[in-house]
């Protein structure tokens, strides 16, 4: 376990969840969720290049925008930590449907 997780307050869910990111910029992308909890998620973009401590806008599928601020940076993952936590229920509607390797009907 990294230092990063065992400093997480809730343990991430796996998700496949498609999100558009902007950051304060005005720069936007196409993102996918691969993780959620109520504090955060990660995100992978193709063209996005954030630094620690940027601040970012995402609109996953289904969700109204939520925003927060990037903790870590993995390569082309990143870690955003949310402003305000999702609502519990909500995180376990999204990581039911869009749990990893989850078809839509």
């Amino acid at each position: 376990m990294t230092e990063e997780e065992e400093l997480r307050k809730a343990a991430r869910r796996p998700v496949t969840l498609p999100a558009r990111c902007r950051t304060a910029g005005g720069m936007r992308d196409d993102a996918i969720m691969s993780d959620i909890s109520a504090e955060g998620c990660c995100i992978a973009t193709r063209s996005l290049h954030l630094n620690i401590g940027a601040r970012v806008v995402l609109k996953p599928e289904g969700l109204e925008a939520v925003s927060g601020v990037v903790r870590w940076i993995a390569g082309q993952r990143v870690g955003i930590a949310f402003d305000t936590p999702l609502y519990g229920p909500i995180v376990d509607h999204l990581s039911e449907r869009h749990k990893v390797g989850f078809a839509a009907r």
